[in-house]
């Protein structure tokens, strides 16, 4: 699944072509779980003709600003993402091994958008988990009004976010995939911040001392920036990271230091972690 650094990437690239431009075509296909049984014809009607003002994202979630409301919120699903000619397509964890095809339009097209310029962005979403909305004002409405804390933009000071985690119970995995709490977060960033920060995923959020409560956060920020820097291109992340190692549930996986990689389900989710190291 696209997670907070692959949506912001999505985000840019979007705002590259978007920006400023007014929408002169939409396309939209006739998919009731996608577009959450609105009409295309409604889509299409709200959308050209409108100019975008900002490009905007929250956690998993995008948004464009436009001249006039209601306003297209986007996310990606597993597989979704934004594509455009020049681009091409932003390669996913969840592909596997099989490179994007280059065709275009990319297969799975749900919604095409031409500019006045004569750039074009799609959202393709072969899984159909993505969604695509309209809202009158994104920020204040569901599901992004029930958010919490951006994960990269939002991080609440230390001592905010060390009371975040006493007023929760659940192991400290779920807590981070629980987009109430830090929104963008998914399984790896989950895996590796936990990792980084020395803490076992298991272990209940009430339970953190002051001191790994700090190591959490700064893990989350490190992570996060670490990724956007390099513009989720995962080739770029540091050796050291547990990312590298962790797919694939291998039985006799290792990080690069050699530590032992375990592999349990936790908060629901397949969990990568290095008893080792993690406490």
């Amino acid at each position: 699944m696209p997670e907070l650094p692959e949506v912001e990437e999505g985000r840019r690239t979007a705002r590259k072509v978007a920006l400023g431009r007014r929408i002169v075509a939409a396309r939209c296909t006739d998919d009731p779980i996608v577009f959450e049984g609105v009409p295309a014809a409604r889509f299409r009607r709200a959308l050209v003709g409108a100019r975008v003002r900002g490009v905007h994202r929250h956690g998993k979630h995008l948004w464009f600003a436009l001249d006039r409301r209601p306003w297209p919120c986007f996310h990606f699903g597993m597989t979704g993402g934004f594509h455009t000619p020049a681009a091409g397509t932003l390669k996913l964890m969840s592909s596997g091994t099989h490179a994007p095809r280059n065709t275009w339009p990319p297969r799975f097209t749900k919604l095409r958008l031409t500019f006045d310029d004569g750039g074009e962005l799609v959202l393709a979403d072969a899984r159909r988990l993505g969604r695509i909305r309209l809202r009158h004002d994104p920020a204040q409405e569901p599901p992004i009004s029930l958010l919490g804390f951006d994960a990269h933009r939002g991080l609440p000071p230390l001592a905010a976010f060390r009371d975040e985690l006493r007023a929760r119970k659940a192991p400290m995995k779920a807590v981070l995939l629980d987009q109430s709490f830090a929104a963008g977060v998914g399984n790896w960033i989950a895996d590796e911040v936990l990792y980084q920060a020395r803490v076992a995923p298991s272990r209940r959020a009430d339970t953190l001392t002051a001191d790994e409560a700090r190591r959490v956060r700064n893990a989350l920020r490190l992570v996060i920036a670490t990724a956007l820097r390099a513009r989720s291109d995962s080739d770029r992340f540091p050796k050291h990271w547990l990312f590298h190692d962790r797919w694939g549930r291998q039985e006799y996986a290792v990080t690069r230091r050699g530590q032992r990689i375990r592999h349990d389900t936790i908060g629901g989710r397949t969990t990568a972690w290095v008893p080792a190291v993690q406490r």
